[in-house]
Parts: structure tokens; C-alpha cells; sequence
């Protein structure tokens, strides 16, 4: 078996205090059975002594075992010994691996996901490895059993982490999250929250959740936890977590104003979407030497925005293509519609050593012709998709095109794109960036095409509930939480 690198595998092992409290969280008893599902070096399995690990790397198994002597440790991967063992536990603690969609792959994956379609669980193809880790984990657990897990802060917004708690709603008595806005693991981008769920076999109506400024050591889980409605969190929220960060005067001073009948989200008036995927931007994004070395038309040639970097405030115009030009960046795009007759100098082109390399990247071997870029449209708009302070929405007046780093907006509605534009800017709007939108590592706000089609933009006259200060300590609480230093 190919061994993954420690950021592959997830494996960034937890800090002592979280060790101890999660694992007080769940074990009751000495004699509680503790499983870790991931034990990596030994940690939770050695603050318990009545334990048993599984874990997939021999040298991480070995370490545990040295570790916790007490310990039974499986050396094995989780999902094959979860469908196998009829062994049952009192308890369950510990941090599984947080591997991506993108290595989370092939046998590994689809015996997971089976698993969990067994217990009712539908995961979309976003899920990351721990959601079903979770899932599979709790199965193995006697009724009214506990668990207490680390878990990305993702669990307060992907749409990939809802199934999960759709089923702990359903099959434990009390499920609580416990978000903390200081880094648990101050090497990773992403911050993690904490999970508690026991009395499995239950069911509950509620979802506890805490909010901590920094993670401190405690025996039990916080006591004053806010109780959402788990209705409330799937109707009113889209299943999303994060905006219980804000006061409850905040949130519902928002709903208030996103459901006025003359409010309007940004999908009411526009297609978000993504731009092009060239597959070989090196090859297809010439300069403007470039093309007139080679003598490329300009029939076939695009202006494009590669990345939201270069966007400037307000308007794309010719005049900042010409800056591009005259600084000779690589902005135009080779754009061959696929039944066009090739010049001959195109052709030569196609066939240079920087074209054989181009066609064998996989999207190149995928599509037929492989030089004809799919999707190229040129937006009304061009809308940032990662920001700082906040996103950034551009009028395009060049005609330019866009990649997938950056967000097509094609308007329906040319009157009422009129008060996106005016409002942009309002605080109003940029707190609904901040609740539609989610954090990404390195303080940046990220705003999926779906999250943007959900922005509001408040009707005429329509009042928000909000004072000046009320929504600009709203702002900051949801910077803060992403790091965010403006």
C-alpha cells in the first residue's frame, strides 16, 4: 500500500487538553470500551484504559502500542474492520483524519460510503473522510452510548457535512457542537470545532451549540449550550451552523430583511457560474508577444480574467486590457470554436512542443477536439470567488472572458441588477457575503456559485433592524472567526 503524507492522510495528531476532555466527555466509567476509530500514535487510546485502536499505518500502530500498553490495537483500515467486528463499545472519542474529496479515492471510498448508505446515510461525492468515519463509527456503539470528536469547522457549513447531522439528530439523544475561534491546531489553515452526541439510540429536535473565543480543558462539555432547532437549522439557514456565531437579535434581524417580499437574492436576477477550465493554462493564455510571434489571429484569441488578483474595483474596460497588453501578460485566451478550419499558423501552433505536452493533460485527452476550450462565455459581470475583506463585483465592459479562479455573473433582470450594483457596498450586503459565503484557510471568504446566488440585497425602503454598530460588530464577528484581521 502506498504510504500518504501526513497532510494526505490527515493525520495531525491532537493536543494533550483536547485528548483529555474529549475523552472524559465520553468515557464515564473505567470500564466504559473506548474505541478511536483513527488512533494514529496512541493518544486517546492511553488517556483510557479501557480502550481499543485502529489504525491503518504500521509505525503509527506500533507507536500506539507503546504507548498505551492497555490497549488493544488493530492494525488495520477502519471501514473493513468496522463491517467485520461484533465487538460493541459504551463510548467512542477521538480526531479521524481529515482526508479531502480529492485523495479520499477509489476502494477506500466506495466501501465507506457503502457502509453508510447501509445505515441511511447518502453522502454527496464533496465528502470528506471524516463525515463517514463518524457515521460508521456511532454504528459500532451499545445503546446510549457517547462519542466526542474533533471535526472541521466545515461541519458549521458544507452541504457535504448536513447528512451526517441529519443522522445524529435521528439516532442520538443530544448532539452538541462546540465551535472555538482559536486555532486547536495553530499548523493547519483549517480551524477545528468539537463534537459531542450520546444516548445513541435517542433522537432529539435540538442541536446544542457553543461558541468559544479558545478551547479550555474541562471535564464535561459546556453546560450553556443555545438550542437550535433543528428545523429552524434546515429551513431557515439552508443546514448551516455558522450563523449562530451572531447574536440572536443579529439573526433574526437579517431573516428578517432576506424574507421581505420586495428583497431579492442575487439568483433571483443572475447565473452564477464558473469560468472556463482550460486544462494547460500555460498553453491556451498567450501574451501578446506570444501571439504575434506565432502569428495566431485575432479572431481566435480572447481577453480572459485568470484570476481575481487582476480585477479592477467596479469596471473591466478596454482600457485596463490595453495596460494588460502593454505590460505583456499571458490574457488572451486561444479560443478555437471546434469546427472552425485551422490557419495554418494556428495549426503550427497546436503541433510546438508546448501543444504534444498540453494535449496529454487530462482534461485535453477528455474533451474532442482537446484544443477547443468548452464553456468560454463572456459575463456581464465577473464576481471574486476567494476575498480578504470582502468579494469583489466588476462590470464587464471589455468583453472579456473569465477562468474558473473567478465567477461569471450573467444577469436575467437589467432593471433590478441596478440595485445589486448601488448596494454592493452596503454593510448590509457584505454581512450577507459573510453568512452565504464561508471561510476558507488563510482568513479568505469563499463564495461558491450557489452561496452567491444567495446573497441579499434588502428591497426599497425595507429596513434591517440593524444600527450602524449593531451590523458592523456583526461584520467583525464573522471576520473574526475566519481570522480575518480587517
Amino acid at each position: 500500500m502506498m504510504r500518504l503524507s501526513q497532510k494526505e492522510a490527515g493525520a495531525f495528531y491532537t493536543p494533550d487538553a483536547v485528548v483529555s476532555s474529549l475523552t472524559q466527555w465520553a468515557a464515564r466509567r473505567d470500564a466504559d470500551r473506548l474505541l478511536d476509530p483513527a488512533c494514529g500514535d496512541g493518544r486517546f487510546v492511553a488517556a483510557h484504559r479501557n480502550s481499543v485502536g485502529i489504525e491503518r499505518d504500521w509505525r503509527a500502530a506500533a507507536l500506539a502500542a507503546k504507548r498505551a500498553p492497555r490497549a488493544v490495537i488493530h492494525e488495520s483500515d477502519f471501514f473493513p474492520w468496522a463491517a467485520h467486528t461484533q465487538e460493541r463499545f459504551e463510548c467512542a472519542a477521538g480526531n479521524p483524519p481529515f482526508i479531502r474529496y480529492q485523495s479520499f479515492k477509489g476502494e477506500d471510498r466506495r466501501y465507506a460510503l457503502r457502509l453508510c448508505a447501509d445505515f441511511g446515510v447518502k453522502f454527496s461525492g464533496l465528502t470528506a473522510s471524516w463525515a463517514p468515519f463518524l457515521v460508521v463509527t456511532s454504528s459500532l456503539l451499545k445503546p446510549g452510548g457517547r462519542m466526542a470528536f474533533v471535526v472541521p469547522a466545515a461541519i458549521g457549513h458544507a452541504p457535504y457535512a448536513a447528512p451526517l447531522l441529519d443522522y445524529l439528530v435521528e439516532r442520538f439523544g443530544s448532539v452538541q457542537i462546540v465551535a472555538v475561534r482559536t486555532k486547536l491546531f495553530p499548523e493547519l489553515s483549517e480551524d477545528c470545532w468539537l463534537l459531542f452526541a450520546e444516548r445513541f439510540g435517542g433522537s432529539t429536535t435540538e442541536i446544542g451549540f457553543t461558541a468559544l473565543d479558545r478551547f479550555e480543558p474541562s471535564a464535561t462539555p459546556p453546560r450553556d449550550a443555545l438550542k437550535v432547532s433543528v428545523r429552524e437549522w434546515r429551513q431557515a439557514w439552508k443546514r448551516r451552523l455558522r450563523p449562530y456565531l451572531l447574536s440572536e437579535k443579529a439573526r433574526e434581524s437579517y431573516r428578517s430583511v432576506a424574507s421581505h417580499p420586495s428583497s431579492m437574492r442575487l439568483g433571483d436576477i443572475a447565473e452564477v457560474g464558473i469560468g472556463y477550465v482550460s486544462g494547460a493554462n500555460h498553453f491556451f493564455h498567450l501574451r501578446p508577444s506570444q501571439a504575434a510571434a506565432w502569428g495566431i489571429p485575432e479572431r481566435f484569441l480572447c481577453p480572459t480574467v485568470r484570476n481575481g488578483r487582476v480585477l479592477p474595483d467596479g469596471e473591466l474596460t478596454a482600457r485596463t486590457i490595453e495596460e494588460w497588453r502593454r505590460f505583456d501578460n499571458p490574457m488572451m485566451l486561444l479560443r478555437i470554436p471546434k469546427d472552425a478550419e485551422l490557419p495554418s499558423n494556428v495549426a503550427r501552433y497546436l503541433e510546438s512542443e508546448p501543444g504534444r505536452q498540453a494535449r496529454e493533460s487530462y482534461k485535453c485527452r477528455m474533451r474532442s477536439p482537446w484544443y477547443s476550450v468548452p464553456h468560454v462565455r463572456v459575463p456581464d459581470f465577473f464576481l471574486s470567488y476567494m476575498s480578504g475583506l470582502s468579494p469583489n463585483l466588476v462590470r464587464n465592459l471589455a468583453a472579456a472572458s473569465c477562468t474558473n479562479a473567478v465567477h461569471g455573473v450573467h444577469v436575467c433582470d437589467a432593471k433590478s441588477i441596478k440595485r445589486v450594483v448601488n448596494t454592493w457596498q452596503t454593510p448590509f450586503v457584505r454581512l450577507s457575503c459573510e453568512l452565504e459565503g464561508h471561510p476558507l484557510g488563510g482568513g479568505m471568504l469563499k463564495l461558491e456559485p450557489r452561496e452567491a446566488s444567495g446573497i441579499v440585497f434588502p428591497g426599497p425602503g425595507v429596513s434591517s433592524g440593524f444600527s450602524q454598530r449593531d451590523i458592523s460588530e456583526a461584520i467583525s464577528t464573522m471576520r473574526s472567526w475566519r481570522h480575518c484581521d480587517g
